[in-house]
């Protein structure tokens, strides 16, 4: 079992909603993820990230199919251009 977790700053904060609901979207479209988690931050601290994206996938090969299917990729189309900052981890 591989978690995914994406922690996002987003230009503008405002976005973080229809970010979330874009990457909560993605459960049951795509085969490779096996649960969905999204965060949001509320309390705006210093700092923080916008959004955190939390999701499992059973193996690293799991994950690549993830990342490359479609769906996510259409997604990403959307996101890149809103991000200011990321920072991923992926653990077993």
């Amino acid at each position: 079992m591989i978690t995914h977790v994406v922690m996002m700053k987003l230009h503008d904060p405002a976005d973080r909603l229809e970010a979330a609901t874009r990457l909560r979207d993605m459960e049951g479209r795509i085969p490779e993820l096996l649960t969905v988690e999204v965060l949001i931050d509320d309390l705006g601290r210093p700092g923080a990230y916008d959004l955190v994206l939390r999701s499992t996938h059973a193996d690293e090969a799991g994950l690549s199919a993830y990342i490359d299917h479609p769906v996510h990729q259409d997604l990403l189309v959307w996101l890149r251009p809103r991000l200011a900052d990321r920072a991923v981890v992926d653990a077993r």
